[in-house]
Parts: structure tokens; sequence; C-alpha cells
């Protein structure tokens, strides 16, 4: 019978973890937990008993999201094209965002750096994202004042392009008229 206790509480956990993703992604990190407990076919006090805070539920949501978000820079440091490489990390994190309400609002405000696993994904994510910088702009391809830090003003900019605009294509052009304003013309 305990087997079947633990089997059932797994089942429990990952279909919160699984609901949890979802209404994140629809309605943002604020979004109803009553929601999520519905949506996983749980009452609320197994969310609770699962996760305690709202920050637990995060975290553990997250966790995996940002795991991609480090292998963003990585498949970046790979494309032989350091401009290229930069201009691919940019669309797939602003593509990230457009597609997930609650990885844009964590990515853009940063606010679970007391989570010691999504912390340390932050940071390893943030070394990456240093390094295809320093690539394009070494490269002479990237202006040489752009820093890591401008990546999250970008990334708070595009998350209110997405909160604002009807249209749902917006992103791509804030885009298109960022990197225009931040590639180095090679006529020069």
């Amino acid at each position: 019978m305990a087997d079947r206790l633990r089997a059932d509480a797994q089942r429990n956990r990952a279909a919160l973890i699984a609901a949890a993703r979802d209404v994140f992604a629809e309605h943002g990190l604020d979004a109803s937990l009553d929601e999520i407990a519905r949506r996983a076919g749980v009452g609320n006090a197994t969310l609770y008993r699962r996760f305690p805070t709202r920050r637990d539920l995060v975290a553990e949501v997250f966790a995996g999201q940002m795991t991609g978000y480090v292998e963003l820079a990585e498949t970046a440091l790979a494309d032989p094209d350091p401009w290229a490489g930069f201009v691919g990390y940019l669309t797939r994190l602003f593509e990230a965002q457009a597609t997930d309400r609650g990885l844009s609002e964590l990515l853009a405000n940063s606010g679970f750096d007391d989570d010691e696993r999504l912390a340390g994904l932050l940071a390893t994510a943030q070394r990456g994202a240093t390094e295809v910088i320093q690539r394009a702009q070494s490269a002479g391809r990237l202006r040489d004042d752009f820093t890591r830090e401008d990546i999250s003003l970008l990334m708070r900019a595009n998350a209110g392009v997405l909160r604002s605009s009807p249209d749902s294509g917006a992103w791509q052009r804030y885009l298109s008229l960022v990197l225009e304003g931040l590639g180095v013309s090679k006529d020069l």
C-alpha cells in the first residue's frame, strides 16, 4: 500500500508541475494556484503539501527551462559566425519570452536569486551570454559598449512589448530594430 501511495504522490507531483508550467506560461508567475491544482486534477491541500510556497513551485517548474536558457548560449557559441550566433541567441531568447509569459517574467526580473538551483543556472547562463557578447565584439560585429546587463534591459523592454502589443509578432519587429542598432557595419 505504501508503494501505491508513493506512486500516487509522484503522479500528483508530476501533474502539478505540468499544470503549473502551462498556467505560468499563459498567465505569468502570479497565476492562480487554485487553477494549477484544478488543471492537475488535485486539491489545493495536495499542491501545498508538495509545494509549500509559490516560490517552491516556480523554482521546480523553471529549473528545467533555465537549463534550456543555459543551452541557448552554448548553441550560439557553437555557431562558426559570431554575429550569427549572437543574433540567434537574442532571437531564441526573445522567442522564449513570447511563448512563455512565466519564463519571460522570471528572466526579466531575476527575482528568484534566493533559490540555489535557479541562481546557479542563471549565473551559468549569464557567463555564457557574456561569452556570446565578447565573441561578437571581438569579431568587430557588435558595438563595443554592449554588455550582458544590456540583455536584461532588452528583455525587460521586450516583456513590455509583449504585454502591450496586440500584434503577437511585435517582438520580432522590436528585435529587428534592436539588432540593427547593435550591429557594426562591415562597410565602415
